[in-house]
């Protein structure tokens, strides 16, 4: 791991990846509160998506043909989710359908591959 771009893609990873457990699994055993949320609390959540992804897409905006563009593609999709929820904190939020759960799964499992890159 002599490559520092290799380095810094586990260092970013090292964290994404277990943050991403602890969310998914979370929200997967307490979807239903989402269906009464507040704007405030979709809004606070899209400012820390927005300033999150933004600092992904800014320090590691790689488009290489590597597991490491796993990265880059995260942070564009949580600053587009997280401007989504800013701009619009009032919309329909996920309930507790079968795809729902899916995209949920579907995020856990890239948190587990993200961290079995970083500490593997």
């Amino acid at each position: 791991m002599n490559d520092p771009d290799q380095k810094h893609s586990k260092n970013i990873a090292s964290l994404l990846g277990p943050v991403l457990i602890a969310v998914t699994l979370s929200e997967a055993i307490n979807l239903h509160i989402w269906a009464d949320s507040f704007p405030q609390v979709t809004y606070l959540n899209g400012m820390i998506l927005f300033s999150v992804g933004l600092a992904v897409v800014r320090f590691h905006n790689r488009w290489l043909p590597a597991w490491t563009v796993t990265i880059t593609i995260l942070g564009w999709l949580m600053l587009v989710a997280g401007l989504f929820r800013l701009f619009f904190p009032g919309a329909e939020q996920a309930g507790g359908s079968p795809a729902t759960y899916v995209f949920i799964g579907g995020l856990c499992l890239l948190g587990l591959f993200l961290t079995l890159k970083a500490y593997c």
